[in-house]
């Protein structure tokens, strides 16, 4: 197989896949750290979708009152619903403040303050006091916080030395005998050229797979291209049941409209105008966190009191706030709902629904971005050669559900974490151990069927019956009755990719073969998705099953691992979750109920 392909190959300490912010800053930093570095990219480093975050990065700064890292950490795991890891939580708390540092000595435009320290601003479920005050932790650059970091970003990767590959397709990993990644195989879209990435480790920085859904704030880049890369490779996937809804996407369009809104003072009203989350969360209101808020909306819509002529949606309104605060602080925003709803948000509220917007699954790793999997017993066996950052990992500092502006900190602490490790376990310029000749066949054989793919369906349709499938059978609410349907419809749509058809052969700039991959990527994660949602039985975070509406902390206080072979046969297994710290510096928080 391998004769067919003409394959470059190119060796370096590591490769980093995916050229968002967590891919950019460990990109810098291993740079930084001497070792030969290259990063691969799908698109251009600052088109990759952190460009789009808006609201902030937290960290316990303290800028715009009383504050401590401590009182995050306590946010952190109540948001996760007690199934984050409490090591992993605390090293992220308390390494948010010199991260934060460091990002404003490298350069990020934050907003200021009048006596010129970093803003912040309130956000959901940010409390001081372990929940009795609102804590204005999230540091902001007006509302495109994300662009400020992934220009900053990527500026001082160009600084160190980092090497780019853009525009270049990641297919799979080459794992050797021993179960090691020792690179990454690669398709240069402008070319066809295949390139092997030889490297002592490969760090997964792909981000999540919104896109499996109809209705999602993600690009249309984010397909998840390191969750599929990683079942190919045997590994599994954790805790893929727990899909992020965001409150506040634009109604018709899905666009984003940050949480910083309602951290400003936006409300959510029904159709009575009324301010409902009083009802729902009567001390937090609209900043109550995430699952709660989407949960709120859609119970207000189901029950009659939604708006709009189909009376489907809620509106956000920002109409009692100042104008000038509003074009201070929130100018893409305004901009945003101008172009996609039409509407002047100094006059009119924008018209708002629970959009899927983040995964809080992903690869199985340890605080250091180190890859894990079961393995004889052992939950935390380390997988020699690989890594993983940000959402295409699970650490899980997010557990059943990601507080606001906690992911742009995830990306950003763990980005800057494994540069640490392989800074700590790599040798620059160490010698490469020979591969065998097979080693990349499998991806071949791969590449080669769906090249040449003939079937009579097109990659739209069966996307399309994807997304579907997922937007209606594993959305807010879930039932067994819904989920077993989901699993029957998105198994049968798994299946009917092998009779996909890809029209043009060419390797060349070849958006029907890519979009073809991307949906295979696409396809393994959500069956894991819906496998796995299927199978817990209990409500937690935003898992919430009608069928389950309480949280079973005797039974299912634990990680779902999911495997899903190239069938899409799965198997489902279960690790521990981590109720320990790393220091004596903070106690672990037992479960309790979770109220806001």
């Amino acid at each position: 197989m391998s004769d067919a392909y003409k394959i470059q190959e190119h060796k370096y300490d590591v490769v980093v896949v995916g050229a968002g912010g967590a891919g950019l800053r460990a990109t810098f930093g291993l740079a930084q750290k001497g070792l030969r570095t290259a990063c691969l990219s799908k698109v251009f480093p600052t088109r990759s979708h952190t460009v789009a975050a808006q609201g902030g990065i937290s960290a316990a700064l303290g800028n715009m009152g009383e504050d401590d890292w401590r009182f995050h950490f306590y946010d952190t795991i109540k948001g996760s619903d007690w199934l984050g890891d409490q090591d992993a939580i605390e090293y992220m708390c308390r390494e948010a403040i010199p991260a934060i540092i460091e990002l404003e000595h490298y350069g990020v435009p934050f907003s200021r303050t009048e006596d010129g320290r970093i803003y912040q601003r309130p956000f959901g479920g940010m409390t001081t006091h372990y929940g009795k005050g609102t804590a204005q932790r999230t540091c902001a650059a007006a509302d495109r916080t994300g662009h400020a970091i992934l220009h900053t970003l990527y500026q001082q990767s160009l600084a160190h030395s980092a090497e780019f590959f853009i525009e270049f397709f990641a297919l799979d990993l080459i794992m050797d005998e021993e179960g090691a990644c020792r690179g990454v195989l690669a398709l240069e879209m402008a070319t066809g050229q295949l390139h092997l990435f030889r490297a002592h480790g490969v760090v997964l920085a792909t981000g999540g797979y919104g896109r499996a859904y109809f209705s999602a704030t993600s690009a249309h880049t984010c397909t998840g291209d390191g969750g599929g890369m990683a079942l190919r490779a045997g590994l599994p996937l954790q805790d893929m049941e727990f899909v992020q809804f965001h409150p506040t996407g634009i109604y018709g369009a899905g666009c984003l409209i940050t949480e910083g809104v309602r951290g400003e003072g936006g409300i959510l009203r029904n159709a009575n105008g009324e301010r409902f989350m009083e009802r729902y969360a009567p001390n937090a209101k609209d900043l109550a966190s995430r699952d709660v808020v989407s949960r709120s909306m859609t119970i207000e819509i189901r029950e009659g009191r939604g708006v709009g002529p189909k009376k489907d949606h809620i509106h956000l309104d920002l109409t009692h706030l100042n104008p000038a605060d509003i074009h201070e602080k929130l100018p893409g925003i305004a901009e945003t709902a101008k172009i996609f709803a039409g509407v002047d948000v100094t006059k009119q509220p924008i018209p708002v629904i629970p959009t899927v917007h983040y995964n809080m699954g992903g690869l199985q790793t340890n605080y250091h971005g180190e890859v894990v999997t079961l393995k004889d017993g052992n939950p935390d066996h380390v997988v020699p050669g690989l890594y993983a950052i940000g959402e295409a990992a699970c650490v899980s500092v997010h557990g059943a559900n990601r507080l606001g502006s906690n992911s742009l900190l995830d990306l950003v602490v763990f980005g800057r974490a494994v540069a640490n490790r392989c800074a700590e376990t790599i040798r620059p310029g160490a010698p490469h151990k020979a591969l065998p000749a097979s080693a990349c066949d499998r991806s071949l054989a791969n590449l080669d069927r769906l090249r040449h793919a003939d079937g009579g369906t097109p990659t739209a349709m069966i996307r399309d019956d994807m997304q579907r499938t997922m937007q209606n059978n594993a959305a807010v609410f879930r039932t067994g009755e819904t989920l077993q349907e989901g699993v029957q419809k998105i198994r049968a749509v798994f299946e009917s990719f092998q009779d996909v058809r890809v029209s043009d052969r060419s390797l060349v700039w070849n958006s029907d073969l890519i979009e073809t991959l991307e949906l295979q990527n696409l396809l393994g994660q959500a069956v894991a998705t819906m496998v796995s949602a299927e199978n817990r039985k209990e409500s937690r975070g935003a898992h919430a099953r009608e069928d389950y509406p309480e949280r079973d902390d005797v039974n299912w206080h634990k990680h779902t691992l999911c495997w899903v072979d190239e069938k899409g046969n799965t198997r489902i297994d279960y690790r521990p979750v981590h109720m320990y710290t790393l220091t004596k510096d903070v106690d672990v928080v037992p479960p309790k109920p979770r109220t806001y």
